[in-house]
């Protein structure tokens, strides 16, 4: 297979997502499904790694539920007019490297943002995508035997005052930007949906092996 199955769904609440996730990756652990990768939109909600810093997550109790989870970082926030891309990749097939595997998340993002001539880019010690100073889009993932889970939430809609309760990442005077404060026009999900669809499997041929 040269590409993943990519799977669209519609929006859905996080507890049901991540058993979703969770299910795939006990597939794809058994050789039952190829690797694939899930784009949807979540209802409202606030992620946290697993750590013992939760400073990130401001003062309780917050306008949104918060879940816990195996990926690494701060807090970020889901909700609506955000597209959220999970990746069930088996690395030890393509590249048992997770920092070559979360760089090539935000090359991908970050060629997906040229398609709307915006130029974005990494920053040095800060997974994630950036404009300038702005971040449009946070990475996360979680692995398990080489079999990946989680992976990005790119910030689309006009809508990000669900950043405003936490810290975002954990950093400090963050400034938290989206696909359609950059652009000046309304940007649907639908149709970064099939624009990320086509990266996404465009793109995914450069985590495998190269032969001599």
């Amino acid at each position: 297979m040269t590409s993943p199955k990519i799977l669209r769904w519609p929006r859905i609440a996080y507890t049901p997502a991540l058993d979703m996730q969770q299910k795939a990756v006990a597939a794809r652990m058994a050789h039952e499904i190829p690797d694939t990768v899930f784009l949807l939109e979540h209802e409202p909600v606030y992620t946290i790694g697993r750590q013992r810093d939760r400073s990130s997550l401001g003062t309780l109790p917050l306008p949104y539920p918060v879940e816990e989870i195996n990926r690494g970082g701060q807090a970020t926030f889901h909700g609506p007019g955000q597209l959220v891309g999970y990746f069930i990749f088996d690395l030890q097939a393509l590249t048992p490297d997770l920092h070559i595997f979360l760089r090539w998340i935000e090359e991908t993002l970050i060629a997906l943002l040229m398609k709307y001539n915006l130029e974005a880019q990494r920053r040095e010690g800060l997974t994630g995508v950036w404009i300038e100073d702005r971040k449009i889009a946070s990475i996360g993932v979680g692995v398990r035997r080489w079999i990946t889970m989680h992976g990005f939430g790119l910030n689309v809609g006009y809508d990000l005052s669900g950043f405003n309760a936490i810290t975002p990442c954990g950093i400090q005077g963050v400034t938290m930007t989206s696909l359609s404060r950059e652009l000046g026009r309304n940007v649907s999900i639908e149709e970064v949906t099939t624009e990320a669809s086509d990266i996404i499997a465009a793109r995914y041929p450069l985590l495998r092996p190269r032969t001599a």
